[in-house]
């Protein structure tokens, strides 16, 4: 079995009282791969962070394209992200 990616998401609520999914997406690059072997998993939110280039988005990115977009509000954003001070 060939692991290509991974995607997390959680329903987060909407300013209209429905739900919508972030999404953070993890793609297996050789880095990745590398990390997983050698069983050092802490270090995979980084290269989210940074692997943005292959198509890699990190939950908090996700939440705040939410925000940008009109879709959660501020207090929602800084709630699920977890990065008050950014959003």
């Amino acid at each position: 079995a060939v692991l290509r990616g991974v995607v997390a998401q959680q329903l987060v609520p909407t300013v209209d009282g429905r739900r919508v999914a972030a999404r953070e997406i993890l793609i297996n690059t050789p880095a990745v791969a590398n990390l997983i072997r050698e069983n050092n998993i802490a270090q995979l939110p980084s290269v989210i962070q940074t692997g943005a280039k292959q198509g890699m988005i990190p939950m908090d990115k996700a939440i705040e394209a939410l925000y940008k977009e009109e879709l959660i509000d501020k207090e929602t954003a800084e709630k699920r992200s977890g990065r008050q001070r950014r959003i």
